[in-house]
């Protein structure tokens, strides 16, 4: 059989080192008219696996306000498609798009593949890739929000409250992806984060027989809190909590949480207020962490949405 010649390689549209994103490619619309994005490249750095994202937006005329979703797992695990097991994703969607938002699921750097602030930068990366391509995904540039649990609940509190003009914002900032742009957010909903890294050194953390589990402080840092009490603070968010005009939160944390204590909430809520920052704290009343013990959790996630559709302006 006569085989076709290879195809020819236009070396003019290869670049080196690869771009630092990629755009949108067109949406798979489903039978209930949601436009899915799947697997985004937002940031690319060389020596490190692709950050991917995925959209979801509702079916209708948008453009739509839109929530950044970021998973939990102590900063070392995870995965965007995935909440927590005590959280089915078809709850979590579902009432996010019901609701006329825009669901954007992350991912980001786990801490051995590279220290704090790398997370936040990719965080901080995904949203100005949001607000660079809104009108290619069909999302309002101006209503963006964040919810995250555990270590997401961490950095959505961060992405809340670092801005460029703050302490250390440039070096906070980033320059990953979309290297330039607005990074803020007009909502936060932090579930069972982590507030103080310094108080939290304090609280032993508890022991998984048979696991071999590194620390996640001490991983997160690269060091222990007592060798980089400056790094812990600034990776911190009560640390920026006293900044100029933060955006609302909902903080939610199991009253019985044994690996991010419900006082880590508590300290957040209260430099939240003392700074004239709204914020709602929501005790989960016995629950330990993602909420397990909980049989409130359809309502937690529904708090969580009209929390954010409210303040996003979701149907406006």
């Amino acid at each position: 059989m006569k085989q076709s010649p290879p195809a020819e390689i236009d070396i003019a549209d290869m670049t080196w080192p690869p771009p630092p994103y990629r755009s949108p490619v067109p949406p798979v619309t489903g039978a209930d008219g949601v436009r899915r994005f799947d697997g985004i490249t937002y940031a690319t750095t060389p020596g490190y696996r692709p950050r991917l994202l995925d959209v979801q937006v509702p079916a209708g005329e948008g453009p739509f306000p839109a929530v950044v979703w970021i998973h939990g797992g102590g900063w070392l695990d995870g995965d965007r498609r995935y909440p927590p097991p005590t959280v089915p994703a078809d709850l979590l969607h579902g009432a996010v798009l019901a609701a006329g938002l825009a669901l954007v699921s992350i991912d980001y750097r786990h801490s051995l593949e590279a220290p704090f602030p790398a997370q936040l930068h990719d965080v901080k990366a995904a949203i100005r890739y949001v607000r660079a391509f809104a009108g290619d995904l069909g999302i309002d540039p101006d209503r963006i929000g964040v919810w995250g649990e555990s270590a997401g609940g961490h950095l959505a509190a961060l992405a809340g409250l670092v801005g460029p003009d703050g302490p250390q914002g440039a070096a906070l900032e980033g320059a990953e992806g979309v290297g330039s742009g607005a990074s803020g957010v007009r909502a936060v909903v932090d579930w069972y984060g982590v507030a103080d890294l310094v108080t939290l050194a304090e609280h032993p953390m508890p022991t998984m027989p048979g696991t071999e589990f590194p620390d996640p402080y001490e991983a997160l840092l690269g060091a222990t809190v007592a060798e980089r009490p400056d790094l812990a603070r600034a990776a911190s968010p009560v640390t920026y909590a006293d900044g100029s005009n933060p955006p609302p939160f909902l903080l939610v944390h199991g009253t019985h949480d044994g690996l991010v204590p419900y006082s880590q909430s508590e300290a957040l809520a209260a430099a939240l207020k003392s700074a004239g920052g709204e914020v709602t704290l929501q005790p989960v009343e016995g629950a330990d962490h993602i909420f397990l013990g909980s049989s409130a959790i359809p309502a937690i996630v529904e708090g969580g949405v009209a929390f954010l559709a409210r303040h996003l302006g979701a149907g406006a």
